[in-house]
């Protein structure tokens, strides 16, 4: 806590001293003299002007409002006499596109509001008001949906050239500033208005840092960690919190049965982060929170883009995204994202293969109805790679490219996916979203790696076993959301009442057979492969049934309350074909949400709030009796900030997480277990995100987490959890040049840090601090890309996690990526 405290104290006064020295900027540029010019319209505008209009500058008069028309819609002028405005802030609700503009106060000749019914049609209404002392707020009103708007600032006042929604039916708005709403509460509320941390991380920073796989995205926000990889075969588990963070797609679970790679991050749009436990939206899942990833959706505007990846380790990937509508009218749209990789690795022998191909389509049936079908295929072929092992209490000195197994056994995967998205406008008010996805995959897998949990020959040798896995998954799930605005008196509702179902078939066939051993410090890759043995035959099917209500409550413009509820359940069979035994549990759970959300001001909100998760168990105890769902109680409390007229958002959050009924060893039944297991995580968190000045953007967190066993029968009370680290820190910064020779021209940096982490809950071995550094250069040019990414660019040994004594996985070495990109 003193580490958290004095972390707090530095950044309290960087923060000040930024502060002052941002007002004396202002105060220097607002006795400068501008001319008075005539505003040009947008028709006249070579190129977009960008601003360099200091964050905290003085209040500027809007003097003069005018409408004029145009052949896709209608150009509003806001006009000023003494400066460029400031950045504004845009968003949505309903129908109406809402732009507020800081530091600003209209001062009309006419009186201090400005409003047009119908100016052009598709635009219902556009209206400008004094939101609050220095604010103004723009709302344009479309009839059916809402219409989209390019935003130009000019030397003396601001053009928006706007474009109803029957003549551009999609909202794509290029908004910088932070992100300010996510569909992973299921509604369009703001995420200041959410009582629960919410960080969402854009394709914009995915392409920045050259992430390749959701685990390289999501080290950039407070808390987060990864866990055991399963042999290297699919995105590593994601720990925030001290525990498991589940994946979700479009808010369909990514559970075992659902996939079985790593996600092609290429096909996402953004990642969405909700911390905690979150069963009430989402059904079973850990208590550390979800990552729902945001797929790539049809545009109506044409949009093509190929792109070449090439690096370290003989790296070389494609990647091909077209879009655009397939009618005069725009009712019709589609997507088209592909992807080829292949490359070695760092680890010996490791050479991995994909292919990745998604179609979509997107019909607007009518006005008020949107029909989506989307498709993917994937193919993923790579060795099964356990890492390295422990020696004693730390990592085996030996080289991190060493591979302690046969490299050219592959794992083969084959992945088919399709959705149909259904979504449904009664009125501005009331709204009906209805999602299906079926899931189906093959997997041939064949390896040889470390058998046991402990080496022999004075630490030296390590047992293998040879395996052959024979796999088949399909998944079946249909989701539909309600979602209604009303008002009771002078409260304002947001109501939420939706149901999922669930199926979900897995077929495996496992072979075991022993292959000798192997010597860590000097290996022989020769393997005495012996007789494989059938283990494991068997089929399994779990059907899933859960509905849930949420009541987003605003009590006044400034407290608001959060109640949601689920109740689910889960019927889950086995066949044993070995021993010819078929087994059923059934479980269901009640999963409550309660938060409650005060804004002393408007860019400060403080909340709190309490929830539950749940995951069902199978089994019973030794006198028969059925495991409980295993339980997440979450309480937090927490403060979220805009700074600089919202172009920078902090989020502070205060939390503990019990997990109770996790299954631990019956302590007189060794061959058995019991649900008296408990675990306690509790911590603090900082996360920091935007846009410090133009062209300066800023992504940083911190978090001090203190995960413990608190019941157990097996290991000590105390121990810590696995590969959690106390404290960990991220910071990642870009700018780029805004005009000038150079425009375009830009530089990243940023430094990833993490504490010495137990490897086990036993805590025999640790894995140690580290602090890694990645860096970026790259050069934007009208439809040209090119950039150059260097991650660990210190060449740091460090190790990622860890899922057992035997199974420790290095990060990557010094490694250069080099990118270039057209679009069109």
């Amino acid at each position: 806590m003193k580490k958290f405290s004095l972390f707090c104290l530095i950044s309290s006064s960087a923060l000040f001293v930024f502060q002052e020295s941002v007002k004396a900027q202002a105060q220097v540029t607002s006795t400068s003299q501008v001319s008075n010019v005539e505003i040009p319209h947008v028709n006249e505008l070579a190129t977009v002007v960008t601003t360099s209009t200091p964050l905290l500058a003085q209040v500027l008069k809007v003097t003069g409002v005018k409408i004029d028309s145009t052949t896709t819609g209608i150009e509003l002028v806001l006009e000023t006499s003494t400066g460029i405005l400031p950045e504004p802030i845009t968003t949505t609700e309903n129908n109406t596109l809402i732009i507020d503009i800081p530091n600003t106060v209209l001062t009309l000749s006419d009186g201090n509001e400005f409003r047009r019914e119908n100016p052009a049609p598709g635009i219902k209404l556009v209206s400008i008001t004094q939101n609050d002392a220095n604010n103004i707020r723009v709302s344009i009103t479309g009839e059916t949906s809402v219409p989209t708007a390019q935003i130009i600032s000019s030397d003396n006042g601001l053009i928006l050239s706007v474009i109803p929604s029957e003549n551009q039916p999609d909202i794509e708005l290029t908004v910088t500033g932070n992100p300010n709403t996510a569909t992973v509460n299921k509604t369009d509320t703001p995420l200041q208005d959410l009582p629960f941390s919410v960080q969402v991380f854009p394709q914009q920073l995915i392409q920045d840092q050259r992430a390749l796989n959701v685990g390289e995205a999501v080290r950039n926000i407070s808390g987060f960690a990864l866990s055991g990889r399963g042999g290297g075969r699919n995105e590593s588990s994601l720990v925030t919190r001290g525990f498991t963070a589940d994946q979700f797609r479009d808010g369909f679970s990514e559970g075992n049965n659902a996939n079985r790679v790593f996600t092609e991050v290429s096909n996402l749009e953004r990642i969405e982060v909700l911390k905690g436990p979150t069963a009430t939206l989402y059904g079973q899942s850990e208590p550390g929170g979800i990552v729902n990833l945001v797929t790539k959706r049809p545009l109506a505007k044409p949009y093509y883009q190929a792109e070449y990846i090439g690096g370290s380790f003989g790296f070389n990937r494609g990647n091909l995204d077209f879009t655009g509508p397939l009618d005069s009218n725009r009712n019709a749209k589609y997507r088209l994202n592909l992807a080829y990789e292949n490359t070695d690795s760092f680890r010996e022998g490791v050479e991995t293969e994909r292919f990745f191909i998604a179609p979509k389509l997107t019909f607007n049936l009518s006005s008020q109805t949107t029909l989506s079908v989307f498709g993917e295929y994937l193919e993923d072929s790579r060795p099964v790679d356990f890492g390295l092992v422990a020696v004693g209490n730390s990592v085996a000195d030996i080289p991190i490219s060493r591979f302690l197994g046969d490299p050219t056994r592959k794992n083969d995967v084959y992945q088919r996916r399709a959705y149909i998205f259904l979504d449904h406008n009664f009125s501005d008010n009331w709204s009906i979203s209805s999602a299906f996805r079926t899931t189906s995959s093959d997997q041939d897998f064949s390896a040889i790696f470390g058998r046991g949990n402990a080496l022999q020959f004075n630490n030296q040798v390590l047992p293998l076993q040879a395996q052959n896995n024979d796999l088949s998954f399909n998944t079946n799930t249909w989701q539909t959301n309600l979602v209604g605005k009303f008002n009771t008196g002078s409260i304002k509702h947001t109501a939420l009442i939706g149901f999922e179902w669930g199926n979900e078939r897995r077929t495996t066939v496992v072979e075991n057979a022993n292959a000798g051993s192997i010597n860590i410090f000097r290996p022989v890759y020769r393997f005495s492969v012996g007789r494989f043995n059938t283990i494991r035959n068997q089929d399994e099917e779990t059907n899933l049934f859960g509905i849930y209500l949420q009541n987003e409550i605003a009590v006044t413009d400034n407290l608001k309350l959060l109640l949601g509820g689920r109740f689910d359940t889960v019927d889950f069979d086995l066949q044993d074909n070995l021993n010819n035994i078929k087994s059923s549990t059934y479980s269901d759970a009640f999963s409550p949400r309660i938060g409650i959300v005060y804004q002393p001001s408007k860019p400060i909100s403080l909340y709190a709030n309490f929830s539950r998760s749940f995951v069902s168990q199978s089994g019973s105890s030794f006198d028969g009796t059925p495991f409980q769902p295993e339980r997440g109680t979450q309480y937090e409390i927490g403060v979220k900030a805009d700074w600089f007229s919202g172009r920078l958002s902090s989020t502070l959050a205060f939390y503990q997480i019990t997990k109770t009924n996790v299954l631990v060893t019956d302590p007189n039944r060794p061959t058995f277990f019991i649900q008296t297991g408990e675990q306690r995580s509790r911590g603090v968190e900082l996360d920091l995100v935007g846009e410090i000045l133009p062209g300066w953007n800023v992504i940083t967190s911190y978090a001090y987490t203190d995960a413990i066993i608190t019941n157990d029968t097996i290991f000590p009370e105390g121990n810590r959890l696995a590969n959690v680290p106390r404290n960990a820190l991220s910071f990642w910064t870009t700018y780029t040049i805004p005009q000038g020779d150079l425009q375009g021209l830009g530089f990243g940096t940023g430094v990833f840090f993490a504490d010495a982490r137990s490897g086990d809950l036993n805590n025999s071995f640790t894995l140690p601090s580290y602090r890694r550094v990645d860096a970026s250069i790259y050069y934007n040019y009208r439809n040209f890309r090119a950039a150059l990414n260097i991650k660990n660019l210190f060449d740091t040994r460090y190790f990622e996690s860890a899922q057992s004594r035997t199974a420790i996985f290095p990060g990557a070495p010094l490694t250069i990526l080099g990118t270039i990109s057209l679009q069109f």
